[in-house]
């Protein structure tokens, strides 16, 4: 089966309200791919197409060229994780393992294999009621790898976790993808994803707003400004400005030059005198791009008390 997740031209009502309007974009194998956008964009609603849990009113979804909802063991195509806490209270870690292992023809070993992956074995025959959302996590991402899947969807997977937990998490999806699995993940934590993933789906009011590298997107709305570090701010603003650049104060001692590249600016400000500790190129961070991109997507907006 190939390792790929195909969403080609869904749109699906709710009512009044149009949570898809054209979903198009593709999971590659061998990458992570973060899927991101504001509350309300339709990531859920997406996944839950791609899972057969809700029905699009025009376009289709396809994993490895195929509707989920035609595979007839599904864990041993695609692995998902949408809600850590879908686990049955009374029921111990491993028997919720062993029930869907059994469900879809899997032996029991594998159960004890994604535990100890997940670092859950100690806690295998302990009842799910009593978990913390950490551990229900952990049960959740056990519970997308028991099929050894080549597709993985994972929404918020850090979620609850502590900071080993994130650093593990880390290198389980960096993991994945170096085997040639396709995995998608679904997060608000861009500082996560910058770490992590390899491309990113951008999605507001339904639909793709950029489908791009990570480090193409950074890259992009880094727009070839220069960060210059000085302690004479005001005598660097007066000297820039006339050589063509337009400057903005980050804090005291930086200062953030458009329209000149760095050579021309420490040209500029060495024949004027003005000392400076540094002049390198201005990097935005994957949170201030995804911020630029969905400024216009964004639904629900508070404000300042």
């Amino acid at each position: 089966m190939q390792a790929t997740i195909e969403v080609n031209g869904l749109r699906k009502r709710f009512g009044r309200t149009m949570a898809l309007d054209g979903m198009s974009f593709t999971v590659s194998p061998g990458q992570v791919t973060g899927f991101v956008g504001p509350n309300g964009a339709g990531k859920s609603t997406t996944m839950r197409v791609i899972l057969g849990l809700d029905a699009a009113d025009e376009g289709h979804a396809l994993v490895g060229g195929r509707p989920y909802t035609s595979l007839r063991t599904p864990l041993s195509h695609v692995g998902a994780l949408l809600d850590a806490g879908a686990l049955q209270p009374g029921r111990t870690a491993r028997n919720h393992l062993l029930w869907l292992a059994h469900s879809q023809g899997l032996h029991g070993r594998r159960v004890d294999e994604v535990l100890e992956l997940v670092g859950m074995s100690s806690a295998a025959r302990r009842r799910a009621g009593g978990f913390s959302l950490g551990m229900r996590q952990r049960i959740g991402i056990a519970a997308a790898l028991l099929g050894d899947p080549p597709v993985l969807m994972l929404d918020e997977p850090v979620n609850g976790l502590d900071p080993e937990g994130i650093v593990w998490m880390r290198g389980l999806l960096r993991s994945l993808a170096d085997e040639g699995r396709a995995v998608l993940v679904s997060s608000h934590l861009m500082s996560e994803l910058e770490d992590t993933a390899d491309h990113l789906v951008v999605v507001g009011r339904g639909r793709v707003i950029a489908d791009t590298g990570v480090a193409e997107l950074i890259t992009t709305a880094s727009r070839g400004r220069v960060t210059l570090r000085t302690a004479a701010g005001p005598a660097a603003m007066s000297v820039l400005g006339p050589a063509g650049a337009t400057v903005a104060v980050t804090d005291r001692d930086t200062l953030v030059v458009s329209g000149l590249p760095p050579e021309r600016v420490v040209a500029v400000l060495n024949a004027n005198a003005v000392p400076f500790s540094e002049v390198a190129a201005h990097r935005v961070t994957l949170e201030q791009a995804y911020m630029d991109l969905t400024g216009d997507a964004v639904e629900y907006r508070g404000t300042a008390r």
